[in-house]
């Protein structure tokens, strides 16, 4: 790690702790074992073999649900990452280990609702996660400016494919354990964006350079699951999680209004040429928004599926 870096997450440290006592403050306690709707649930035989037509879930959906929980379940290769990046000193180490206590559920509900559902295949998502927390393959942001924006921004998708995957499912428990999910991811992206916001006071060139480098080259976490470019486009192509999500979600909300990147002063020439760079790079992701918004428009107008 680099001085400057260290210098930071040093300075920082009194805003994440303040951070983190509201985050505990404001985070609900929940049980995944009183969530799962057991009564539905009965044993797997041997020889079992999974029927798509179990759950009577859209090829779209299940690719979301298998998604989700896969992502969840690298979450030994996550702390690690943010461990190592935001170093070992209170608080940043106690906002880690609560934020792993805190994912580790989402991973135990998902796959209890999902077994007991059969709403995927059980051995493909074994496998799946055999092959996802045997790689180990997660983004490394690499600087702690990095590693913040680029959190604020995954743990805010993350949130809302959480909450689309559940609109989606024809079943209220389903829907309000994704919700439940959801609202955890919620206070995660709150607390990232605020000490962001925080950084950029201290050094905003630096930010905004890690802007600059997380938004153009972002990608969800997952990218080791098993045919997850498949998956991902069947999810896009549900309107769960698109490039039109991100745009109107995720940076138009974060990084231009809350951070205000248009508005943050004190820049190096460096970071001056950065800003202008990400700003054009949203506005051409926000007119592909637009026309792809159009696009599905049409498709309903004419009564096609949206995810045609």
């Amino acid at each position: 790690m680099l001085d400057s870096d260290r210098i930071l997450l040093h300075e920082l440290a009194p805003t994440v702790e303040r951070l983190l006592e509201r985050h505990l403050r404001s985070a609900r306690e929940w049980f995944p074992h009183e969530m799962v709707p057991w009564s539905r649930g009965r044993d797997f035989e041997p020889g079992y073999e999974w029927d798509p037509a179990e759950a009577g879930l859209s090829p779209e959906v299940r690719s979301s649900l298998f998604v989700n929980l896969l992502t969840e379940d690298n979450l030994p290769h996550y702390f690690h990452t943010i461990d190592t990046m935001f170093g070992v000193d209170h608080p940043w180490r106690e906002w880690t280990r609560r934020w792993t206590a805190e994912e580790g559920r989402h991973s135990i509900v998902l796959r209890d609702y999902l077994t007991v559902t059969r709403a995927v295949d059980p051995v493909a998502l074994e496998r799946g996660r055999m092959v996802q927390v045997s790689t180990g393959e997660v983004p490394e942001p690499g600087r702690p400016c990095d590693g913040m924006v680029y959190v604020t921004l995954q743990e805010l998708a993350t949130r809302l494919a959480h909450r689309n995957t559940g609109r989606l499912l024809d079943d209220r428990v389903g829907y309000e354990i994704m919700a439940r999910v959801a609202g955890d991811e919620n206070l995660h992206f709150v607390f990232y964006r605020d000490a962001t916001s925080a950084a950029i006071e201290i050094d905003p060139s630096e930010v905004v350079l890690a802007i600059d480098r997380q938004v153009r080259d972002f990608e969800m976490p997952g990218t080791g699951i098993p045919d997850f470019g498949t998956h991902a486009k069947a999810i896009a192509r549900a309107g769960i999680y698109d490039f039109a999500s991100h745009h109107d979600h995720v940076l138009v909300p974060v990084v231009l209004e809350h951070w205000g990147l248009e508005r943050i002063e004190g820049l190096n020439a460096e970071a001056e040429e950065a800003r202008t760079r990400v700003l054009a790079h949203i506005e051409r992701l926000g007119k592909a928004a637009r026309r792809l918004t159009e696009r599905r428009q049409e498709r309903a107008a004419r009564g096609e599926p949206v995810s045609a």
